[in-house]
């Protein structure tokens, strides 16, 4: 097996039908990541990894060769699993791969490809639900909160998988000799507060009011409102800026702004915001659109998009705040 999940992984999952077929899919998603984590180690000895196909994913954005190959392979990894439905950023449309499996994925097979050719960490998203009667649409297109699993995978200096089935959070990294995934941390928690926030300050001109004011604070330090020296620190690959504050605490900011496009914000909610949400709150952190909680959102477009907001329970209150007082 190439990855040994803890004995109180998927507790929380009531069905046994589904809780197994979460963990083949799990499994089976870890066989697509040593994969990609392999051919991203290889960096430009990988010729061609980071070009742009020409080509443009379901929402837009420009694909990756190895967008592209990351997609397949975990397309793969699927059909050999019970999984009904596959629901995935570089794809236009839901996948139907065994309509009478009692579980759906959705996923961001690689965040933060703009980042492939400058060996920044980069990784996979996913979140798995229980499959829904009627069009396959009805097994994503609901709130965060009925998630069955939240999870992403890391490919950095390790190669990570941070998991939660609603019981917590737990950290496995893959063995190099071995490769498999090992148990290394099994019970992730984010302190209430800690003053460090990520965003990307070249769109300041663009910000709503209250994300100025909330920054403007925070740059204003120990002489400011908010009483503390506040550091700044940006990956912009989501993965990465997560991975670092459910390692030390912070917060993360991708607000709406004004530019075109970015009214609604920019991450995807289905298989961005809203797996990475699940797997803060079960780290005793907060997660929102800005004044709303992530996990609470209804959702009505594949590819919708989303502001979010997420770290620390103290630092995600004070951007409510800013966002609702007068």
């Amino acid at each position: 097996m190439i990855i040994q999940l803890s004995a109180s992984f998927a507790n929380n999952i009531p069905d046994p039908t589904t809780k197994a077929a979460s963990k083949i899919a799990i499994a089976g998603l870890c066989d697509a990541a040593v994969q990609i984590s392999a051919i991203c180690a290889q960096g430009p000895l990988a010729d061609g990894l980071g070009d742009n196909t020409g080509a443009e994913n379901a929402d837009g954005d420009t694909q990756k060769a190895l967008d592209v190959q990351a997609d397949e392979w975990i397309i793969h990894a699927l059909k050999q699993a019970p999984v009904a439905y596959y629901a995935s950023e570089e794809e236009t449309g839901i996948l139907t791969l065994d309509p009478s499996a009692p579980i759906s994925i959705a996923a961001d097979p690689l965040d933060g490809s703009s980042n492939i050719d400058t060996n920044v960490s980069i990784g996979t998203i996913f979140s798995i639900f229980a499959t829904a009667d009627g069009a396959p649409e009805n097994s994503f297109f609901r709130p965060g909160r009925e998630q069955l699993v939240g999870g992403f995978f890391v490919y950095g200096p390790q190669t990570t998988l941070i998991l939660t089935a609603g019981n917590g959070v737990e950290l496995y990294v893959l063995e190099p000799v071995t490769k498999k995934f090992v148990l290394a941390i099994a019970n992730i928690t984010l302190p209430s507060s800690r003053s460090e926030y990520a965003i990307n300050a070249a769109n300041t001109r663009h910000w709503e009011p209250p994300v100025h004011r909330f920054i403007g604070d925070c740059l204003a330090g120990k002489t400011g409102p908010l009483g503390e020296d506040y550091n700044m620190r940006w990956v912009g690959s989501l993965v990465a800026d997560a991975a670092r504050i459910l390692s030390r605490g912070g917060l993360f900011l991708y607000p709406a702004d004004a530019r075109k496009g970015y009214a609604l914000g920019r991450l995807r909610q289905l298989y961005e915001a809203s797996p990475v949400a699940f797997i803060i709150e079960q780290a005793g952190g907060g997660a929102t659109n800005g004044t709303k909680r992530i996990l609470d959102l209804d959702l009505s477009e594949l590819h919708q998009r989303v502001p979010f907001v997420f770290g620390c329970t103290h630092q995600v209150g004070l951007v409510t705040q800013y966002h609702t007082k007068n």
